[in-house]
């Protein structure tokens, strides 16, 4: 007999406003424990440093994390000129001194270079696993990490202000894979000096935004109380943009035994009303779900079928 997992099944999104100091696997770990959930997981870590919105999903929910980690992000942070540290930010040790201060006119002449499809190699200090080791635990026994460059997008970005000299603060909206550290790191090199990050707060992760974030301290004084599932979110919050279909009984119970359905003609044109904007369908992920809407699977279409990659379970484990 199969043991039971300790917890409760309980399945959604949280959106927490995550304070400075704290890790994103400790704010998991809080999530967790609030809901007394038997999973979760969360989609892109912030640095201990960092604030703002970390998506937090519990049990049929992590089956959509991808799809959140893959959507634009939205980050407000400060650059600090004139000190270079290991880990690019505010918590490293310094490493090297400028005098020279950028100013708002160079600044605002050097950020068409830093936005649009470029190029970044990511912080030493990062999660990024080299031969099997995370890259920061590499750089705090002192070896020399190297990690490979890699393409990224920054889709806007913008000078928000200088405070004084030493500092100025932007707002970037860039893909998934965008380490700011780098960016900020990148930015004063090219600038002439040498800069951090000093602050730095996630605003959005696609359509999770800080408006929706609810404080940890505020969610744990609802601990295992009705209250905290008031801030409890739909699977399908994840999947924005990805068309939705509903099915009959017959067609959830073989999507959630893993087996295929047909495209017939009314779920094509649901489809096609659905993504208007795709000319070839062939591939594309459908959220399927019941008339009630209760989530049953994300599938492919291919070769006139809806295939199910990814079925919801709503077992009480």
């Amino acid at each position: 007999m199969a043991r039971r997992k300790k917890g409760n099944a309980v399945h959604g999104w949280v959106i927490i406003d995550k304070p400075q100091g704290i890790t994103s696997t400790q704010v998991v770990g809080a999530v967790k424990r609030i809901f007394d959930a038997q999973k979760a997981g969360h989609a892109g870590t912030l640095d201990p440093m960092a604030t703002g919105v970390l998506a937090v999903a519990l049990g049929e929910a992590t089956k959509t994390v991808p799809f959140a980690m893959d959507a634009q992000k939205t980050y407000r942070f400060t650059a600090r000129w004139g000190e270079a540290r290991d880990s690019d930010d505010a918590e490293g040790r310094v490493t090297q001194l400028s005098e020279k201060r950028p100013t708002r006119a160079e600044i605002e002449a050097a950020m068409p270079h830093f936005t649009g499809e470029i190029v970044q190699v990511p912080p030493a200090y990062s999660a990024i696993k080299v031969q099997g080791e995370r890259a920061y635990d590499l750089a705090r026994e002192g070896e020399a990490v190297v990690l490979e460059p890699r393409t990224i997008l920054v889709h806007q970005a913008r000078l928000l202000g200088q405070p004084d000299g030493d500092h100025a603060e932007f707002e970037i909206l860039c893909s998934k894979g965008t380490y700011v550290r780098a960016w900020v790191r990148d930015l004063a090199l090219f600038l002439g000096t040498v800069g951090h990050v000093s602050s730095l707060r996630r605003t959005a992760i696609g359509s999770f935004t800080e408006a929706l974030a609810v404080p940890l301290e505020t969610l744990r004084g609802f601990m295992h109380s009705p209250a905290a599932f008031e801030h409890l979110r739909p699977i399908s919050t994840a999947l924005d943009g990805i068309p939705a279909l509903a099915v009959t009984g017959p067609d959830a119970v073989r999507l959630r035994s893993g087996n295929p359905i047909l495209m017939r003609a009314n779920l094509f044109a649901r489809i096609t009303e659905e993504a208007p904007d795709s000319d070839d369908l062939q591939g594309l992920t459908v959220y399927l779900s019941t008339g009630d809407g209760e989530p049953v699977a994300l599938a492919e279409l291919a070769q006139g079928e809806l295939r199910p990659f990814r079925v919801f379970n709503f077992g009480t484990g």
